[in-house]
């Protein structure tokens, strides 16, 4: 398999940790990958028509995209504890778990290209405080979770998003008021494949 990749991407992190979670990594060929909004990468259009990584290409040749996608693929793929639940209450609220997290992460990626691709002189102040208030939104709620428990795709994708607001966003300070999420966090952080992924770049 070989899978479109960017030490920097949260949501390549979040396949990567799949990957060695599950066993799975060494089947893997990481090619760096670098694709911006407003330049168009030739290479991952043909793969991926949103122009996006992360981007994974199966054994049998078929591209298969976003990371949802790819996880929930990577994970038919080994026969060791399941990331994704069974049919059930355990699924739905880790499927509700990876929605929240991508939606952290979702906006927070809009926040740095509007402040670090944009030109200055066309940034938008209202837009950037609006994506920030998804992303403390977002933190309020899952301070108020109980994340304790298996490291599912939902815990998966919520460690991502908090790694990277400690990477593009280290001066946000959200461990401040949010005090059992930030124990969970540090320790989900020591999980070898968590250690291996930290964001790059």
């Amino acid at each position: 398999m070989k899978l479109r990749y960017s030490p920097a991407s949260p949501f390549v992190r979040k396949v990567m940790i799949v990957a060695l979670e599950t066993g799975l990594a060494g089947r893997i060929e990481k090619l760096p990958t670098t694709v911006v909004p407003v330049k168009l990468n030739d290479d991952v259009k043909a793969e991926n028509p949103l122009v996006k990584i992360p981007a994974l290409v199966t054994d049998e040749g078929e591209t298969l995209y976003d990371s949802p996608v790819i996880c929930e693929y990577l994970d038919t793929l080994h026969a060791g504890s399941k990331i994704f639940p069974p049919p059930g209450p355990a699924r739905w609220t880790a499927l509700r778990r990876q929605a929240l997290g991508d939606g952290i992460l979702d906006a927070a990626i809009l926040r740095r290209y509007e402040t670090a691709v944009r030109p200055q002189a066309l940034q938008w102040a209202d837009w950037i405080e609006g994506q920030m208030r998804k992303v403390r939104g977002g933190l309020d709620a899952l301070e108020r979770e109980t994340l304790d428990g298996p490291f599912d795709i939902g815990r998966i994708t919520i460690a991502c998003a908090l790694g990277y607001l400690d990477f593009r966003y280290p001066d946000e300070g959200w461990r401040g008021s949010r005090p059992r999420l930030a124990a969970w966090f540090a320790g989900v952080s020591q999980r070898p494949s968590m250690q291996e992924t930290m964001p790059q770049g």
